[in-house]
């Protein structure tokens, strides 16, 4: 079976923002409270970075998280999700939010216009790709050894490999939140469905999920 380019677990708000305006290094999702767009996913017994405390719910929102390393050899993301710094790199001290124990377990492919060389934290590898979409996709699954690659965001990064026609599979959590403004992912959902398959499954904890898949 051919590698697939999959996003999962991203979400936006009810207004189709993945993020807030004003992101800096004390606000990495700018005006917007993560706590409050990802509460859904931190909630789980499985959430997208490790709790000090046990336990979470195992139910439907459980069954996406779970999903999020399974068969994943590589991800690609924007700048702007590795860090809040613009133009050329200042400085190289700055290894992303995540600190000494990245959440990812597999290499990183940073898209920026703005070469670094590449660091290991842990078992994950960042690697900045300065490139077109298609050019940074055959990075990471030559990277990825047959295993499928993530797109991670944010919505930037999203938008310019679905406006290329490289996205295979989609999961969005839409929260029960506006946000107003930032960067957007989407008008609506409908936008997709000339090039995706949908189905929509509303969860008990008010997120809704979107699957998408190619046509």
């Amino acid at each position: 079976m051919s590698q697939l380019l999959r996003v999962q677990n991203f979400t936006v708000s009810s207004d189709g923002f993945g993020a807030g305006e004003g992101q800096s290094l004390e606000k990495p999702f700018g005006h917007a409270d993560p706590g409050n767009l990802l509460a859904w996913a931190f909630a789980t017994d499985h959430p997208p970075i490790n709790r000090s405390e046990p336990g979470g719910s195992r139910g439907l929102d459980d069954y996406f998280t779970r999903d999020y390393a399974r068969n994943i050899g590589a991800e690609i993301m924007g700048r702007n999700k590795f860090g809040p710094q613009r133009g050329p790199w200042q400085d190289h001290e700055w290894q992303g939010w995540w600190g000494e124990e990245p959440p990812f377990h597999t290499p990183v492919f940073v898209m920026t216009h703005h070469k670094r060389p590449s660091f290991t934290l842990s078992d994950t590898t960042f690697h900045f790709a300065d490139g077109d979409p298609a050019a940074v996709l055959a990075q990471a699954k030559e990277a990825a050894q047959g295993q499928d690659v993530r797109l991670g965001g944010g919505a930037t990064i999203i938008r310019q490999f679905l406006e290329a026609g490289l996205v295979d599979t989609l999961h969005v959590a839409v929260a029960p939140t506006k946000l107003g403004s930032g960067a957007r992912l989407w008008e609506s959902p409908d936008e997709l469905l000339d090039r995706f398959h949908q189905d929509v499954v509303p969860s008990p904890s008010g997120v809704t999920h979107h699957l998408f898949w190619r046509k």
